[in-house]
């Protein structure tokens, strides 16, 4: 048996096959008790009372009686001998499998998963990694939807990454993740279940009696929300049962004659492909019209110097985005154009791929320090180092030239949009993700969330910088990086330059990272400055990033490593909002949605404060008179997001009531433009425009 097994799943470490053998042993236990427990079911009569074993009699009713188990309606038959072993050699197979996929996730894919994970530890990181919630007790849910709580503070759970949990809660009905198993209807009603509308009633047994009770109630709600008008055009058949979504009824805010907010709508990444031409201009245009028919104010929309630019220097081909500028003019909407220096592709969110231009990677290959560089070495094609700017070694321009040829080349070429107003808003593309930062955590580079990040000055042309800096303090030796600053998913304490009373708050390290964040700054400063000569009249906008995990240590490490030198004791964001007013530009904020990172398993160790970094970086710029404008962290459809996004975007406490200049709704999809949800948007525009709605719950 030993010599079939090793040929049907090859060898595999002793301890694993113990471990496999005692597994399979034990479930073959217990599925040897419940085929005693259906067989000993079986034998009680029909008064209720059990039948002796005591009898030769009643051992030939036993044996008659186990072999009625056996056809095919007497129920679960005792398996036989052979059948059991298959079972093993099956499960054997399984848990082979299962062991390699452990192996490699933990060698190639960087996974911190223990020696003796399981299956559901698997499927744990695997959908944390594609960005949904997993909570310990399996509760599992995407991240932007609304965590849902018991009314003790619990969770109860949706969706389960373990069969047998699913298993020992289903009695025959599995509706939507929701059990029907569940040991009272308060715990119905306690989960707030999405689609599930039950009354209050006396306590629920999982019984027969009780689950026909149930079904009854959950057909009852689907009668009674057949003409509400905020239910989905599309129900779930489950089990011959139809359950529909219903909108919860919340508290909420009437912003009735409140200022108007625009709304703008981010158009999806590859709406324009790598040959620059619009991609099915008739389905975008019908979309467009939707949004139209809601008094969406416009749409937004990125123009990738890797497709405009991507073949040779100053040889641009505008084509598919005049198409889509002329869609976007003739049904009236309004333009945010973001030029983006950066590529598409790795980031979170990114569904195309989009690299620098094609010219740009050669000169890459034979030069890589024109891109950022961590201590190790590693180089991030992700955009332009920097240290660049001013360096002539992009085939005779410098960076900044690039960047400024590009820009006038977009303003002549559509400047009837400018003149005619289509065009409002221009962003104009700082660093990774368009963001003012530096690409300090690379996922391809091995970062996981919530790692602090590396330094990435180490390209020779910012390490010349930093040379030059040392020297002008009188301190040539500093001319250097921290040498005690962790890798990328290393936590604060686990270093000692970010540790509480670390080198980072000594007298080289306040060099250090004054050096380096200013490096951002006057990045920002001579590109906005370019950006308001080729854009004058037009307002000129720059994005920033909310870094929020490790805000409550001392030294807020993931900060600095972005080039935001904001420890506990300096305000790291007054200098930047400086720079911005200078050049009369506005802020863009990623900062909406942030109320839902509590909802990860891992936020409480980040040691996060999202509130507190959107409070402090919109109230510097607001300090400096610069325009705020926000934009969605992370996606949602529901009435909870919105309303959260009302609040922050019209501060019910603010005195001088200021608000944001407009709103950026991240992005346009299908799943936007169903009806419930395209309801729901529509509501949240018109309250965003400061209209009246009929079914505000108050």
């Amino acid at each position: 048996m030993a010599t079939d097994m090793q040929k049907l799943i090859g060898t595999s470490e002793e301890d694993d096959d113990e471990d496999v053998e005692m597994d399979v042993k034990e479930e073959d236990d217990e599925e040897d008790d419940g085929e005693k427990r259906i067989c000993s079911s079986l034998m009680v009569g029909d008064d209720g009372g059990m039948v002796s074993s005591g009898s030769n009699n009643n051992r030939f009713e036993q044996h008659q009686v186990q072999e009625q188990v056996g056809t095919p309606g007497g129920g679960r038959r005792c398996r036989p001998v052979e059948e059991k072993e298959r079972t093993k050699l099956r499960e054997r197979h399984r848990r082979a499998i299962t062991a390699r996929i452990l192996a490699g996730l933990r060698r190639h894919g960087n996974y911190n998963l223990r020696v003796r994970a399981d299956i559901n530890d698997v499927i744990a990181a695997l959908a944390t990694e594609a960005g949904w919630v997993v909570l310990p007790d399996g509760t599992t849910f995407p991240s932007r939807s609304q965590g849902i709580k018991a009314a003790g503070g619990g969770s109860t759970a949706i969706t389960s990454s373990s069969s047998h949990m699913v298993s020992q809660q289903t009695p025959s009905t599995f509706i939507r993740g929701v059990s029907c198993g569940l040991r009272s209807l308060p715990e119905y009603n306690a989960c707030r279940m999405k689609g599930v509308f039950l009354p209050n009633s006396p306590t629920y047994e999982a019984s027969p009696n009780a689950r026909c009770q149930s079904s009854s109630l959950i057909g009852d709600a689907v009668e009674q929300s057949a003409g509400h008008p905020l239910i989905s055009s599309s129900v779930d058949a489950v089990d011959g049962m139809q359950i529909v979504d219903v909108a919860p009824k919340i508290p909420e805010r009437d912003f009735a004659g409140s200022t108007y907010i625009p709304v703008y709508v981010m158009l999806p990444l590859g709406v324009i492909n790598m040959k620059c031409e619009l991609v099915d201009p008739d389905g975008l245009l019908k979309q467009l019209r939707l949004l139209k028919s809601v008094n969406v104010d416009g749409v937004m929309v990125d123009c990738w110097w890797g497709i405009v630019e991507a073949h040779s220097p100053q040889e641009y081909n505008w084509n598919g985005y005049r198409g889509l500028f002329q869609m976007v003019h003739e049904l009236k909407l309004k333009l945010q154009v973001v030029l983006s220096f950066h590529e598409c592709g790795g980031n979170v969110g990114d569904d195309v791929c989009i690299p620098l231009p094609h010219w740009v990677a050669e000169i890459g290959r034979s030069n890589p320090d024109i891109f950022f560089t961590d201590r190790e070495g590693r180089r991030n094609p992700e955009c332009l180092s920097w240290g660049v700017d001013k360096e002539r070694v992009l085939r005779g321009r410098t960076g900044l030239e690039v960047y400024f040829d590009y820009m006038r080349s977009f303003r002549v070429e559509f400047n009837d949009f400018f003149e005619d107003g289509v065009i409002t808003t221009i962003e104009v593309g700082l660093g990774p993700c368009g963001e003012l930062r530096f690409p300090s955590c690379p996922v391809k580079h091995g970062w996981r969330y919530p790692g602090i990040g590396e330094f990435q000055c180490y390209d020779q042309y910012l390490l010349k910088n930093l040379r030059k800096a040392a020297e002008a303090r009188g301190h040539s030796f500093w001319a250097r990086g921290p040498d005690n600053a962790g890798s990328y998913s290393s936590r604060p304490h686990e270093t000692g330059f970010f540790c509480d009373g670390g080198d980072y708050d000594g007298y080289y390290g306040r060099f250090f990272l004054n050096w380096y964040s200013q490096v951002l700054v006057d990045h920002g400063d001579r590109v906005l400055y370019l950006a308001k000569l080729a854009f004058e009249g037009t307002r000129i906008v720059a994005k920033l990033s909310g870094i929020h995990w490790w805000y409550k240590t001392a030294s807020h490490a993931a900060e600095l490593t972005a080039g935001y030198y904001n420890p506990c004791n300096r305000d790291g964001y007054a200098a930047i909002m400086a720079m911005l007013k200078k050049h009369s530009a506005s802020l863009n904020f990623t900062s909406a949605g942030f109320h839902m990172l509590d909802q990860r398993e891992d936020f409480a160790n980040s040691l996060s404060d999202p509130e507190a970094v959107v409070w402090q970086v919109t109230n510097a710029a607001r300090d400096n008179s610069v325009e705020v404008v926000s934009e969605n962290a992370h996606p949602f459809l529901d009435r909870v997001g919105y309303n959260k996004i009302l609040d922050s975007a019209k501060p019910l406490a603010d005195p001088d009531g200021r608000y944001l200049s407009s709103f950026i709704f991240h992005r346009l999809s299908p799943l936007l433009l169903e009806r419930l949800n395209f309801m729901e948007f529509e509501r949240f525009v018109k309250r965003m425009h400061g209209e009246a709605v009929h079914d505000l719950q108050v």
